[in-house]
């Protein structure tokens, strides 16, 4: 019987999407087979590299497969964001992506800031924790109200220290001065809150802001004191504390870190790394670890954090433009 070419080809090239359709799904199915890297921008340390290896253990145990945290802190965040967003669409390389990289004023840095879906696929939310204040012990400083007093005495002389320009850790200090009138010095560490706690006990920096899960050595050896929280009430693990809130009223600061995929990312690998993740933050393992350290969590679904990223950017570039039109 004579073979009809033409219809052959038809019929051979509409199958051609539905097998590609087929091996993702297959691969989705069987996915992770090997180790996955979490790229995250922040110092070891720090309290996002802190609460991403306590998550990234609970993936391990999730997917049988090692969930292996990389540090590529430096360059305003953007070195991790490119490697993360550069690397191979296969969810072998996923992100952890902080709030400052999606609010970064344009032109700060390369790559930088952040936006989805264009740069990135919206895996899930890791956790979030508001900012602490903190003084050193030897600065001699119980309060907010001490510390602002004390810095109106020696405007521009008291430093803090932050994870670099632009970081929500910088941004907080920025804002503290705005509405308290008074002046710091920042200065910024590429290797995040461990270093700077270092140089609180050399006594070079007296003022740390971080989320607890970066503090809470220092704060539990008495290294640094908790002067307020930047919630929007007193936390129940610090009831002591007061809010900055209560000083000025209505400041709030928060931090919080997402998981993203590359911008190419079949979504059936994105929905497998998510349902894993949200198992990961269901273990109660984890969901212990990181109440001990003030760490929110809100499993979200990849739609979900797309919106949830949005709205916080909403909220925060009109605070970035004000900061920066100040300076």
């Amino acid at each position: 019987m004579p073979v009809d070419r033409r219809g052959f080809i038809a019929t051979s090239l509409s199958i051609l999407p539905l097998l590609a359709t087929s091996a993702i799904a297959a691969h989705a199915q069987n996915y992770p087979a090997r180790p996955v890297r979490l790229i995250t921008d922040s110092g070891a340390g720090s309290a996002v590299d802190v609460t991403t290896r306590i998550i990234a253990d609970g993936l391990s145990r999730v997917s049988g497969q090692q969930a292996v945290v990389v540090n590529k802190p430096g360059a305003g965040g953007s070195m991790a964001i490119h490697t993360a967003a550069t690397a191979a669409a296969d969810g072998y390389t996923l992100g952890v992506v902080s709030l400052s990289a999606f609010i970064a004023p344009p032109d700060k840095a390369d790559n930088l800031p952040v936006e989805v879906p264009r740069d990135f696929a919206p895996v899930g939310y890791l956790s979030g924790g508001a900012m602490f204040i903190t003084a050193a012990s030897w600065l001699g400083v119980k309060t907010l109200p001490d510390l602002v007093a004390l810095a109106k005495k020696q405007p521009g002389k008291l430093a803090y220290g932050t994870n670099g320009s632009g970081r929500l850790t910088n941004l907080t200090g920025e804002l503290l001065q705005e509405r308290a009138g008074i002046k710091l010095l920042m200065v910024p560490y590429a290797g995040g809150t461990a270093q700077i706690l270092n140089d609180v006990m050399g006594k070079r920096i007296p003022i740390a802001i971080d989320a607890y899960s970066g503090l809470a050595g220092a704060i539990k050896a008495g290294t640094i004191v908790p002067l307020a929280v930047a919630s929007s009430e007193r936390l129940a693990s610090f009831p002591d504390v007061p809010t900055v809130a209560e000083t000025l009223p209505g400041f709030a600061a928060a931090g919080w870190q997402v998981l993203l995929a590359p911008a190419a990312t079949p979504p059936a690998i994105v929905n497998k790394a998510n349902t894993d993740l949200n198992k990961a933050l269901g273990d109660a393992t984890v969901r212990q670890r990181l109440d001990q350290l003030v760490r929110e969590i809100r499993p979200m679904s990849p739609a979900e954090t797309l919106a949830f990223i949005q709205g916080e950017q909403k909220k925060w570039r009109p605070i970035v433009a004000r900061v920066a039109e100040a300076h």
